[in-house]
C-alpha cells in the first residue's frame, strides 16, 4: 500500500518539532524514506510541503536541511498568533456548527476537570485540540491552515511555561465559546486577543541566538501503519 505524502509529511514535521532532527541537519531523501519505511517519492512530495511551510530549506550543495529562524522570526509567529486567532474566533461565532460548538464545550469541561487536578501534561494537549477546533469552526479553510502551521512552528521554537492558575485560562477558554454559541463576533473577538496575549508571555525560545539543539532524539512516529493525525 502507497504511504500517502500527507502522511509522511505529519511525521517528519512532528519529529522535526520534537527535536529528532537538529537545526541544520541535512535531509536526505533515502534516510527518511528507511526511518519511516516509505518510498523516497512520498518523501520528496513531504519534503516541498515542508519547505513551503518553513520547516525545510534547501541549500546548494547540501539538498534538504531543516531551517534555522532567527529570533526575530520566531517573535513574528507569535505576532501572527495574537493577530489571528481573534480573527478566527469572530468567523467561528459567525460560521460554527453545532458539532463544533459541542466539541468546543467538551473540551472546556475536560480542562476545567484536568485543571482542578492539576495535570498539566492533559492541558497542554486538550488546549491544542481547542484552538484546533475553533480555527476549524471559522468556516476558513485558508485561515485554518495558517492557524495550524503557527501552532507547529510556535512548538518547535518555543517553550510554554504551565500557568500558575491554569483554571483562570480555562475560564477563558469558555468566555470564547460563550460568545461563539452567541453569534457574538466582537465578543469573540476580544476575548480570544486577550486569552493569546495573556498566553504569549508564557513562551520562551528554545534557541535563543540561533543556537542549535545538542543531541537528536529518537523518532517516535513511524508511519508504515498510521495514517494522518491531522
Amino acid at each position: 500500500m502507497r504511504i500517502p505524502a500527507r502522511s509522511v509529511c505529519t511525521a517528519i514535521r512532528d519529529d522535526i518539532v520534537a527535536g529528532v532532527y537538529e537545526r541544520g541537519s541535512r535531509l536526505t531523501e533515502e534516510l527518511l524514506a528507511r526511518r519511516y519505511g516509505v518510498s523516497r517519492v512520498p518523501v520528496r512530495e513531504a519534503l516541498r510541503t515542508l519547505e513551503a511551510e518553513g520547516f525545510v530549506v534547501t541549500r546548494r550543495h547540501a539538498g534538504a536541511c531543516v531551517a534555522e529562524p532567527t529570533d526575530q522570526e520566531a517573535a513574528d509567529l507569535l505576532e501572527m498568533r495574537v493577530l489571528l486567532e481573534p480573527l478566527g474566533a469572530a468567523r467561528a461565532a459567525q460560521r460554527r456548527t453545532e458539532a463544533h460548538l459541542k466539541v468546543l464545550r467538551g473540551l472546556v469541561r475536560l480542562g476545567q476537570e484536568r485543571a482542578r487536578r492539576g495535570n498539566s501534561e492533559d492541558l497542554r494537549s486538550l488546549g491544542g485540540w481547542f484552538h484546533e477546533t475553533l480555527a476549524q469552526a471559522s468556516g476558513s479553510p485558508a485561515l485554518t491552515s495558517t492557524l495550524n502551521q503557527l501552532r507547529h512552528k510556535i512548538a518547535w521554537m518555543y517553550s510554554v511555561e504551565a500557568p500558575a492558575h491554569p483554571a483562570e485560562s480555562w475560564t477563558e477558554h469558555g468566555a470564547i465559546v460563550d460568545a461563539v454559541a452567541r453569534g457574538d463576533s466582537d465578543r469573540a473577538r476580544s476575548v480570544t486577543a486577550l486569552h493569546a496575549e495573556r498566553a504569549t508571555t508564557a513562551h520562551r525560545l528554545r534557541f535563543p541566538g540561533g543556537h542549535r539543539a545538542e543531541r537528536v532524539r529518537t523518532s517516535q512516529h513511524p508511519v508504515n501503519t498510521a495514517g494522518p493525525r491531522y
